[in-house]
């Protein structure tokens, strides 16, 4: 089973920066340990959060407040990981790294040339792509493992899940329905479309007093097909027909006629015959992708115990909110 636990684990993502010139440091945010951030740091990353909620100023006060808040906690959270790398001593090799970047261009459908100038439009030069790819591959395999020997799925929640979310896993209500069709011309006067309505008007009162709905189809739809079918159908799931017909029959109840329904080139008349639950994939098909979710949310789960529990051993010291 994968375990890939990258897009929900990662603290920092891949982060647009411009390139980093001789800046003075105005000041200090906060010391992590023995390591500080810089308001340059919190910053960049204030920019970036607003970049990623996709928000542009003017913000409010109490708003610049609030994501300054989260950017600094979210720094603070990244310089624990980073110590923590350093601690134990994990690292990449430059051809996983090498690896990886070929991978992307690989993905991407990129030549090196094409990769250093998308870099460059966002700032960024090759060099600091890599170093930030490295960052990645570091934080991911400290996340596997301080984290991964750590998180079980057990047979039992797998089934639970499986019980609870049936229609994630291809139950979904099918519908079994038949139509009386009234074609309107396609250069029809209005004249001519009150004839075809007028019709229709007609056939719909026999149907709702109880005439046979098939052999209403039969003798009185334009449908060629009707005269055989009694203008079946078939079975179909939401989404499967047009919405001005759909969005009628999600609200019918089995057994009942629509009152006329008007689409682009025809009015229609239409019966519910069945409503049902459609068949789930077997357990054994979907227990693999149940894992993986399970697997991941756990995972998730994990990490920020565990980030919280650096959080409790560190010495922090935030200087501006």
């Amino acid at each position: 089973m994968k375990r890939s636990i990258i897009a929900g684990l990662l603290l920092c993502a891949v982060i647009s920066a411009t390139a980093v010139q001789a800046e003075v440091v105005s000041g200090v945010v906060a010391v992590v340990n023995d390591d500080i951030i810089t308001t340059l740091d919190l910053d960049r990353e204030y920019q970036f959060l607003a970049r990623e909620a996709g928000r542009k100023e003017p913000y409010t006060e109490a708003e610049r407040k609030d994501l300054r808040s989260v950017a600094v906690n979210r720094l603070v959270d990244r310089k624990l990981v980073d110590q923590k790398i350093k601690e134990l001593d994990i690292k990449v090799s430059e051809e996983e790294i090498r690896q990886s970047i070929e991978e992307v261009k690989k993905q991407n459908n990129l030549t090196q040339e094409r990769l250093v100038e998308a870099l460059a439009a966002q700032g960024l030069s090759f060099d600091q792509y890599k170093a930030q790819i490295r960052e990645q591959m570091e934080r991911v395999r400290l996340m596997s493992q301080e984290v991964r020997a750590k998180v079980q799925v057990s047979l039992k929640e797998v089934m639970e899940y499986y019980q609870a979310n049936r229609r994630s896993f291809g139950e979904q209500e099918l519908y079994r329905a038949r139509s009386i069709l009234f074609r309107i011309p396609k250069d029809a006067s209005d004249a001519d479309i009150k004839k075809v309505q007028a019709r229709a008007e007609e056939v719909l009162q026999q149907a709702k007093t109880g005439a046979d709905f098939i052999e209403l189809a039969k003798k009185n739809s334009d449908d060629p097909n009707a005269a055989k079918d009694g203008g079946e159908l078939g079975t179909f799931k939401k989404g499967d027909l047009l919405p001005e017909m759909e969005s009628v029959i999600l609200k019918l109840k089995p057994g009942e006629v629509s009152d006329l329904v008007r689409t682009p080139q025809s009015i229609h008349i239409i019966k519910l015959e069945k409503k049902y639950l459609g068949d789930i994939k077997p357990f054994d098909e979907v227990k693999g992708e149940i894992e993986d979710l399970l697997y991941k949310k756990k995972s998730e789960e994990r990490f920020n115990q565990w980030v919280a529990e650096l959080r409790k051993n560190a010495a922090i010291d935030i200087r501006q909110p």
